[in-house]
């Protein structure tokens, strides 16, 4: 049976991901997309070019599609989910589904009426074998109780680079950077810690893309334009006028007191994404970037496990090998053969709420405390909520 998919945003996120979901699900069909420009329509659609239309309802009203897939720029999120989701179809959405508070309240409204089921969103590294193999560490009990936690993402100079000239500086389009690239870690916080944030305190600002930092006669002028943007595009990552951060330090409390710390940066030229989780028994030291998982016992100081993710081809690519099992996973749920996906979007909710109080607690320099925040969340009951709405 024929999947058909009508796309909101024809981006390079959008292309990787159907990319991988047409090798998981051949009977998939593009019906229908939605871009002003779609540069990487071709890469997408490599034989038969499907129906440009000028706005998502009409699409839906004409394609008769079976998935709303929603890759266009952060700020329009929420408009491309509710047109899916009053048109009666389930609704794939790139993260983060929403850039502020009142819009999180906005789609919880919509996922109240419509299900929560109904929506599938793209954060991936759940998805990540490192993280596969944490899981059981942490279900095996070798870490004891959680103590406390650091984590990083560091990011090389071309891609801060690109932040500085993409649609992404402006936090108007994509939330802020906390939210934009750090959601994915901080939904594996919450998963690590079985919780969520309930004090946040952060700090940080922009110190290396400045006009003073600005490479003198265009010197390693093909790192920072390694990556192309496709749209509201800058030339000079250093004179822009971005108002993104590009270094951030953040503290947290989760609500069962659990300790964190948080570094980003985006001019590190050796990058990592690393996290050490210590515990009663034990500790779990990893690196996605890097591509390594230890567990080391507490007491006894043995390995209990060692693993190097280099050797693997598939952990190299892609999210550490995430999209391509993503995609393997939501094939399977969207045929109704498969168990529900490892992240939901309610995981996505909460990994988004945390990253915006990062983001509050940063500009407003006072502790951030979320209790009302997740009352308020927990008041919609969007983890019992399945489809009811009758058209």
């Amino acid at each position: 049976m024929t999947m058909r998919i009508a796309v909101a945003g024809v981006g390079k996120r959008s292309v990787k991901v159907l990319g991988y979901l047409r090798a998981a699900m051949p009977e998939m069909q593009i019906v229908g997309y939605v871009d002003p420009s779609a540069a990487m329509l071709r890469q997408l659609c490599t034989e038969n070019t499907p129906p440009a239309f000028d706005d998502v309802g009409a699409m839906l009203s004409r394609t008769q599609a079976d998935l709303l897939f929603v890759g266009s720029p952060n700020h329009l999120h929420l408009d491309h989910i509710t047109a899916g989701l009053r048109a009666g179809i389930r609704v794939f959405s790139e993260k983060p589904i929403v850039t502020t508070l009142d819009q999180t309240w906005e789609l919880a409204s919509l996922l109240r009426e419509y299900g929560a089921d109904q929506l599938m969103v793209g954060l991936v590294l759940r998805y990540a074998p490192q993280i596969k193999d944490l899981n059981k560490a942490l279900a095996a009990g070798h870490l004891g109780r959680i103590v406390s936690l650091e984590a990083n993402e560091h990011i090389e100079p071309q891609h801060g680079g690109f932040f500085m000239r993409d649609w992404r500086r402006y936090t108007r389009y994509s939330g802020g950077f906390m939210l934009e690239k750090c959601c994915h870690d901080i939904d594996l916080y919450h998963m690590m810690t079985g919780s969520r944030v309930l004090r946040a305190a952060s700090f940080g600002g922009r110190k290396t893309f400045t006009p003073e930092n600005a490479p003198s006669s265009n010197q390693h002028n093909d790192l920072y334009h390694a990556t192309p943007s496709l749209w509201q595009t800058t030339d000079d990552p250093f004179q822009s006028d971005a108002d993104i951060i590009d270094h951030q330090n953040a503290i947290m409390q989760f609500e069962n007191g659990i300790t964190m710390s948080f570094h980003t940066n985006l001019n590190v030229p050796d990058e990592s994404r690393h996290f050490c989780i210590v515990g009663t028994k034990g500790m779990a030291e990893g690196d996605l970037q890097r591509g390594y998982l230890r567990v080391t016992d507490a007491a006894t100081n043995d390995r209990i496990l060692d693993v190097d993710y280099t050797k693997n081809p598939d952990a190299q690519i892609d999210h550490y090998g995430s999209d391509k099992q993503m995609a393997i996973e939501l094939a399977d749920y969207l045929r109704g053969t498969g168990n529900n996906l490892k992240v939901s979007v309610v995981d996505a909710i909460e990994a988004g709420i945390s990253a915006m109080a990062l983001d509050q607690a940063r500009q407003t320099g006072e502790v951030v405390d979320l209790t009302e925040t997740w009352a308020r969340l927990d008041g919609f009951d969007l983890r019992g909520s399945s489809a009811h709405h009758e058209d």
